[in-house]
């Protein structure tokens, strides 16, 4: 059977090949196969026309590679790692599209608070009223900030001034350090983020959104044994997590531990049995 190429004069250089006739010549690639194809970058999105789908030739030779193998009876799992390390050395991971650093939306009572105020009475002895009206003021700009840090551009810039005003008054304010750093990263100031991250996790290490985005910057920046143990040390704090998880099992899988990433996968299904990236995970965590 042959291949049917597109009628359309105007289509040359487009995808060619109607994709329900090519799952008919490879009938071993699923559709859920093909999500995963395409998630991790190994073919496109099929170029819609009229209601039909249609691939190019690329995206041919990987379903027809990926059919042969199935049928010799390769499991999925191992063909996807075979061809993602063949292709660049590593996984494919469109990591800043998915990656969603943690906020923190309210300032919680101070840890000092459990001393029922003999850390209030010290601090007031060693540094002053001036001590605390400094916390005062850094506590209502980041109560600002945050209101202002809605995830629009638009109000971006007044939301990290307001933050950096508050780090102004108490520069230990580690809430107000990860909230500014989430904008660095969002707007792809990866070396500014990490640096504020860095402060919070040494100021407070158990600051679970300070590790979890620290980890963020560690993976995208390429880091994966440093990301590896920001994850961990999340996931310490918070072990139902099930994005720390997930992304502690990415970076374990292109560091090449991928042993150590299966349990990592296993708990992001089971946290997240709907989550947009669980089908592969049930298939890598076998």
């Amino acid at each position: 059977m042959a291949l049917p190429e597109s009628p359309e004069p105007s289509a040359v250089q487009r995808p060619a090949h109607r994709l329900a006739d090519v799952l008919a010549l490879y009938p071993s690639v699923r559709d859920d196969h093909l999500r995963t194809l395409q998630r991790w970058g190994l073919i496109g999105a099929p170029d819609d026309r009229a209601g039909e789908r249609f691939i190019g030739f690329a995206d041919v030779a990987v379903i027809r590679h990926f059919h042969a193998e199935l049928r010799r009876g390769a499991a999925f799992r191992l063909v996807l790692r075979a061809s993602l390390a063949a292709r660049a050395g590593q996984l494919a991971f469109d990591f800043r599209a998915d990656a969603r650093p943690a906020r923190v939306i309210a300032l919680k009572p101070q840890p000092q608070a459990r001393a029922e105020g003999r850390f209030v009475r010290r601090e007031a002895r060693r540094n002053g009223p001036r001590a605390l009206a400094d916390r005062a003021v850094a506590e209502r700009y980041f109560s600002l900030a945050s209101s202002l840090d809605d995830g629009t551009a638009e109000k971006r810039e007044q939301a990290a001034d307001a933050y950096r005003h508050a780090l102004e008054a108490d520069p230990t304010l580690v809430p107000a350090l990860v909230n500014l750093a989430n904008l660095h990263y969002s707007s792809g100031r990866l070396i500014e983020a990490m640096a504020l991250y860095e402060r919070a996790v040494a100021l407070q290490p158990d600051a679970f959104e300070g590790c979890f985005n620290l980890g963020n910057v560690q993976h995208e920046l390429g880091d994966y044994r440093a990301a590896a143990f920001s994850y961990v040390q999340a996931l310490a704090l918070d072990p139902g997590h099930a994005d720390a998880h997930l992304y502690l099992a990415v970076v374990l899988e292109k560091d090449g531990r991928s042993e150590e990433a299966k349990p990592h996968w296993r708990s992001y299904c089971s946290l997240a049995p709907d989550g947009e990236w669980a089908s592969l995970a049930r298939e890598l965590s076998e």
